[in-house]
C-alpha cells in the first residue's frame, strides 16, 4: 500500500507525509539504502520525482522522516523507577530492535537530528530514568550522548556484518583469521572466537553491561 491515492483520469496521485515515509521504508526493505533515491519512491507512488518535494526539501530530509519513524514503537520500559539501570537496557535494547526491523537502518539513522516527537520521546525517556535515579543533569545527558552513539555504532557494524557481499554471501571472517595466524599476535589469536563470533546480541549485552557498571561507579561517588 502507497500513500497515494488512486488517480483519477488525468489527476495526479495526492501524496501525504506520513503514507509517503511508510512507501519509502518498504522501499528500503527491498532495495537497501544505497538505491533508495527520489526518483524509485516517485515511481513507486506513481508521481513525479517533484511532487516529493512539497514534503522534503532535500533526501536528507526524507531520511531524517524515516528515522523518526523507526523509533515510533518505542515505549518506557515499566517497571518501578528505582530499576533505572533495567530501563536504560530496556531502552537501548528497544532501540537497537527498531534499528535492526530495516534494512540500512542504522545507516538511515546515522547523520539524521530529528527534532519528531518519536525521537524527542525516547530521548525524554532516557533523561527521565537518569535524572529521577539522582544523576545530575550533565551526566544524564553525556550519558544519553554515549548510549545512543553507542547503540547506533553498534547496531551499524552488526548490520554490515551480516549484509550480503558482492558474491551474494556474508561477510566472512577468515581473512582476520588469517591474518592474525599469519603474524606475530598471541593474544589477537587468544581472543579470535570471540572477535569472529556473530553472537551481536551477546556483544551488544556485554557493552551495556559496562556502561552500566561505569554509571554504578560515577552515582556511588556522586553521593
Amino acid at each position: 500500500m502507497t500513500s497515494s491515492s488512486t488517480p483519477g483520469r488525468g489527476r495526479p496521485a495526492r501524496l501525504d507525509r506520513a503514507g509517503t515515509v511508510d512507501t519509502a521504508l518498504e522501499l528500503l526493505d527491498e532495495l537497501g539504502l544505497d538505491a533508495l533515491t527520489m526518483r524509485r519512491l516517485a515511481d513507486r507512488l506513481g508521481v513525479q520525482a517533484g511532487a516529493l518535494y512539497r514534503h522534503f526539501t532535500t533526501k536528507q530530509d526524507l531520511l531524517t522522516a524515516m528515522a523518526e519513524r523507526m523509533l515510533g514503537d518505542i515505549r518506557t520500559p515499566p517497571g518501578a523507577p528505582a530499576d533505572w539501570a533495567g530501563h536504560l537496557r530496556a531502552l537501548a535494547r528497544a532501540m537497537r530492535r527498531a534499528l535492526l526491523a530495516r534494512r540500512d537502518g542504522a545507516r538511515v539513522f546515522g547523520g539524521t537530528h530529528s527534532v519528531g516527537p518519536h525521537t524527542l520521546g525516547f530521548a525524554e525517556s532516557v533523561l527521565g530514568v537518569l535524572r529521577e535515579a539522582g544523576f545530575t543533569d550533565e551526566d544524564a545527558a553525556r550519558t544519553c550522548m554515549t548510549l545512543v552513539n553507542f547503540t547506533l555504532g553498534h547496531t551499524l557494524e552488526e548490520q554490515a556484518a551480516s549484509a550480503p557481499s558482492e558474491g551474494g554471501s556474508p561477510v566472512d571472517a577468515d581473512r582476520l583469521r588469517n591474518a592474525v595466524l599469519a603474524g606475530p599476535y598471541p593474544h589477537l589469536t587468544a581472543a579470535m572466537p570471540v572477535l569472529t563470533s556473530t553472537d551481536f546480541d551477546a556483544h551488544f549485552a556485554f557493552a551495556l553491561d559496562i556502561q552500566i557498571a561505569g554509571l554504578r561507579h560515577l552515582r556511588s561517588h556522586a553521593e
